[in-house]
């Protein structure tokens, strides 16, 4: 195996995708291959589709993995989005266990963020680059001058009396039937906020809405430059696949 290549996991509310990565040139190995998210999200439940994921592929050797929610030194401290059983616990020790490979694991938005400064639409962007993916909540991904500050957890911030995420997230467009002009001006609030506490020099958007940002970017105003992710739905893959080679900051 190529000392470029890593393999990439990347857990959502909704789904687990995986791929070997080649971390040089930032690009998938082989088509990702995807695996419902257990209900309940459970450690056990999601360390047997992690097996299954590195089965898949039948392969061996460094393993990240991006998780939805702060992740210090592999343990995860919040789960919001996941089984409440996940706060306190050691996924680096778990998943290496279940998958047979060393594996490292770090917040979503995080490696996400790291994929799209490493290869897409924060690459040599200096000052503050903001990543923030609206999906089932919003996860977020702070680097200053290209090095990241971790678990920043910008979704949770307070808005309008309530965490921001659950107006704002795409998961809320889908949950109440809003067409993307009726959930633009919720995005452009929470957008506005975030530029009045960063005053970020870029905003990078991604996660399942950025997959239609021509519907609702063009409707949000606010002083700052934002464009759509560039690595796409791949980015929380190949920014694991970082973490897996140790070649992105450990938290």
């Amino acid at each position: 195996m190529s000392d470029a290549q890593s393999f990439g996991i990347d857990i959502g509310g909704s789904g687990m995708k995986a791929a070997p990565v080649d971390t040089k040139s930032g690009r998938l190995l082989e088509e990702r291959f995807k695996i419902l998210t257990p209900q309940p999200a459970t450690p056990e439940a999601m360390a047997y589709v992690v097996r299954q994921l590195v089965g898949h592929f039948d392969y061996q050797g460094p393993v990240g993995v991006a998780f939805p929610g702060v992740v210090r030194r592999g343990v995860v401290h919040t789960a919001a989005n996941v089984d409440k059983s996940w706060i306190d616990t050691d996924a680096d020790a778990l998943f290496t266990a279940a998958a047979g490979c060393d594996v490292h694991v770090i917040n979503d938005a995080d490696a996400a963020g790291l994929a799209e400064i490493r290869f897409g639409a924060g690459r040599d962007v200096p000052g503050t680059v903001l990543l923030l993916t609206f999906g089932t909540g919003i996860g977020s991904g702070l680097f200053i001058d290209g090095h990241l500050v971790p678990n920043t957890e910008f979704g949770h911030l307070e808005l309008d009396g309530a965490d921001a995420e659950d107006a704002a997230a795409a998961s809320a467009r889908d949950r109440e039937d809003l067409s993307w002009k009726e959930w633009a001006p919720r995005a452009e609030r929470y957008l506005r906020h975030v530029v009045m506490l960063l005053s970020p020099s870029l905003i990078i958007v991604g996660g399942g809405a950025s997959r239609k940002a021509d519907k609702w970017l063009p409707l949000i105003d606010v002083d700052c430059d934002i464009v759509p992710a560039a690595m796409e739905n791949e980015a929380g893959i190949i920014g694991a696949a970082l973490v897996g080679i140790r070649d992105a900051p450990l938290t």
